[in-house]
């Protein structure tokens, strides 16, 4: 009931202030974020316009370059992943996505299990799924995004939505990202509206404020998750209708110690790591572009994971096994967990 009647007073501010004006096919972004993340039974290919490469990074971005292009986008996948048949099917189902993304940049497809050899820009040469874990690329799709001189300008870990994947391929492409950050470049371009900064999905799991949040003198009891957040946010809503709302997910979730920010608040916040701060500026400082994130913190304050994309109840339950397992104290990434993974300690 909250969530559709914040949704009712939201329309009815955009009509009435003129703040946005939702075509159908911005309505289709929306939309873009709502499916089922069960992995796929069928198998699916990336588009044919993805480059034929022999996977020597240097090479392609040469060529790349001598295309008149602006860089190279390398594009980490798996097969059976429902994300990214999102991107192949719905962003890339888009003429004016594709058109804009070939004109600027060839696109190299890597599978994070994969065992071709894949010659990275310093010359060293690896299994794909070896560069997939140097990378961090544990959510797929994940995209590397590199410029003329074979550096990382963007990075995008997970699933984003049309209108949010356009403005990735222009901060890029542009050049802004030598001047900004993703972050601001957004804040920037396509101001957020921000009709009531504690219009928030509330849950009883929440810790209420003060956010003494600081673990680097006296350890938590159990590991800390934070959830940044803003009002007029689908995704949100989203998350809280569904995943959340799971009695799985709730049962992990009680586990954890669970906090609720909004990320444009000036909300007083003592981070993790013992600094004062607001929630405004420690999600500045953390790069923070999406909502909603979610960041996990260990006992001591040292963060373990953050997904910062699209999240729906597959995905979240598994970095939630993660996190409960143990599996980072333990030195392994989510990325070789998942091939072997393990109880959760209190099993």
């Amino acid at each position: 009931m909250k969530i559709a009647l914040k949704n009712f007073a939201l329309m009815l501010l955009i009509g009435l202030l003129g703040l946005a004006r939702l075509q159908a096919d911005e309505l289709d972004d929306f939309d873009s974020i709502s499916f089922d993340d069960a992995p796929l039974e069928e198998e699916f290919e990336h588009p044919d316009w993805f480059k034929l490469s022999f996977l020597h990074l240097r090479e392609d971005l040469q060529e790349a370059i001598e295309a008149d292009k602006q860089g190279i986008i390398v594009y980490f996948g798996q097969q059976n992943c429902p994300y990214c048949k999102q991107l192949m099917t719905v962003n890339f189902g888009k003429s004016d996505i594709v058109t804009y993304a070939r004109k600027h940049f060839d696109f190299i497809a890597t599978d994070i299990w994969g065992d071709r050899q894949i010659i990275n820009f310093d010359g060293r040469e690896m299994k794909e799924k070896e560069f997939a874990e140097l990378q961090q690329a544990m959510f797929t799709p994940t995209m590397l995004f590199y410029d003329a001189d074979g550096a990382e300008a963007l990075r995008l870990r997970g699933y984003y939505p049309p209108y949010r994947f356009r403005a990735a391929l222009e901060y890029v492409a542009d050049g802004h990202y030598k001047k900004e950050s993703f972050r601001e470049y957004l804040e920037r371009a396509t101001p957020l509206p921000r009709f009531d900064l504690d219009d928030l999905n509330d849950q009883p799991f929440f810790i209420s404020p003060p956010f003494m949040l600081d673990r680097s003198r006296i350890a938590g009891q159990r590991p800390l998750v934070v959830f940044f957040e803003q009002g007029d946010c689908h995704a949100c809503d989203i998350l809280h209708s569904g995943p959340l709302q799971n009695e799985v997910i709730l049962g992990q979730l009680t586990m954890l110690d669970v906090v609720q920010l909004n990320m444009w608040s000036d909300d007083k916040v003592v981070t993790p790591s013992g600094q004062r701060s607001t929630a405004k500026q420690w999600a500045s400082d953390l790069g923070l572009f999406y909502t909603p994130t979610l960041i996990f913190f260990d006992n001591n304050g040292k963060e373990i994971i953050r997904v910062d994309s699209v999240v729906h109840f597959y995905r979240l339950r598994s970095v939630l096994d993660y996190v409960l397992s143990g599996a980072y104290q333990r030195g392994l990434s989510f990325q070789a967990w998942r091939q072997n993974p393990m109880p959760r300690t209190d099993e």
